[in-house]
């Protein structure tokens, strides 16, 4: 893996506890294409679970000598579709180009196999109703690596405070996810929004796959949206940061705010923070760090009817949805994340981005 670095957004790659949950060899894994370097956070959670990194493929030798620094048990392939073909392959994973990942899980599930894509899966609403096609077609799985929830574990804790009502009913929720740009070390797509979608769709799809799972919601209205080049001119096709406010099916209002403006000073590569209020108490999910007191990750600060409570989750929590993930592609159960609210959240972000006010 690329050195790990908490300011380094594109390589960042948590690894946690180990909790397996197949036998050894019973769960292969097939990497497809690494053109973002989340493809080893994605690796990692699943090797954690007892999946096996069995195969890649890329078209730069670069990248495949990286990727066996930190899996070197993985066998390199020398075309995408000997990966697609490879019977023992339960499961291929891809951080390919955003725009250019609907079309690799295509091929995946016409070969019966499921499906991983890093975020965001689609860039198009054409994309996403190919994809909803094909699962229906095949019975098969398309996971999206929503990571700022699934891989944080004080997003995690977050979610099992909520589920047993330590602060009543959800009322709001309002989350946050600035990014350092690092121009100089981002390749030549990231600035095409053709090609990452757009900002809304590239990272504001974390904030509201977020949204509806913290609010118990199966969809939102879109009330407005912005977005804009604000500050980085001189790469015409980039949107710097973007918002955007909704009202759930259950009545609970969203504000999600996403830019890239995550100034140097800051020891990791976002601040990213969500407030979940509710009827009895609110929650603060302090993700990758507690500005100027805790270097530390994954801390969830609660109040409640009858205290303040700061709590450090750090690896306390661990990450339940790889293994959950595996059990369900051994098992056809659903158990990690459901079909509908994987596609329904980069629905949501794609209609946001196709109706945003350009600043």
């Amino acid at each position: 893996m690329p050195e790990f670095q908490k300011s380094d957004g594109q390589n960042y790659a948590p690894k946690g506890i180990s909790n397996i949950v197949c036998d050894k060899g019973e769960f292969i894994v097939g990497v497809c294409r690494m053109d973002h370097g989340h493809i080893y956070g994605m690796c990692n959670g699943l090797l954690e679970a007892g999946a096996q990194i069995g195969y890649v493929y890329d078209k730069d030798p670069k990248k495949i000598e990286a990727f066996l620094k930190s899996f070197p048990d993985a066998k390199v392939v020398d075309n995408q579709e000997a990966l697609l073909d490879n019977p023992k392959i339960n499961l291929i994973a891809t951080s390919a180009i955003p725009n250019e990942r609907f079309e690799i899980g295509l091929k995946t599930l016409d070969r019966g196999k499921d499906f991983f894509s890093d975020k965001p899966p689609f860039t198009t609403m054409e994309q996403l109703d190919l994809a909803k096609a094909k699962v229906k077609e095949t019975k098969l799985k398309w996971f999206v690596y929503y990571s700022e929830r699934l891989h944080v574990e004080a997003a995690v804790y977050a979610g099992n405070l909520i589920e047993e009502g330590r602060i009543g009913e959800v009322v709001s929720i309002k989350g946050w996810g600035p990014h350092r740009l690092d121009k100089k070390n981002r390749p030549n797509w990231f600035f095409n929004k053709e090609q990452y979608g757009g900002i809304i769709v590239d990272i504001g799809s974390h904030q509201l796959e977020q949204a509806l799972y913290y609010a118990k919601a199966k969809d939102a209205k879109l009330i407005s949206s912005r977005v804009g080049n604000l500050k980085n001119s001189e790469y015409p096709l980039l949107e710097d940061y973007g918002d955007a406010t909704y009202i759930t099916d259950n009545n609970i209002p969203c504000y999600i705010s996403v830019d890239w403006f995550t100034p140097d000073g800051l020891s990791t590569w976002g601040d990213g923070r969500l407030i979940i209020s509710g009827t009895k108490g609110y929650i603060e999910i302090r993700k990758y760090l507690d500005v100027a007191a805790s270097k530390e990750t994954d801390h969830v600060i609660v109040v409640d009817e009858e205290s303040e409570n700061h709590y450090c989750v750090h690896n306390k929590v661990g990450f339940p949805f790889f293994g959950q993930m595996i059990r369900d592609c051994l098992d056809r159960t659903e158990l990690a994340i459901s079909q509908e609210h994987t596609f329904k959240a980069i629905e949501l972000a794609i209609i946001a981005e196709n109706e945003a006010v350009v600043m």
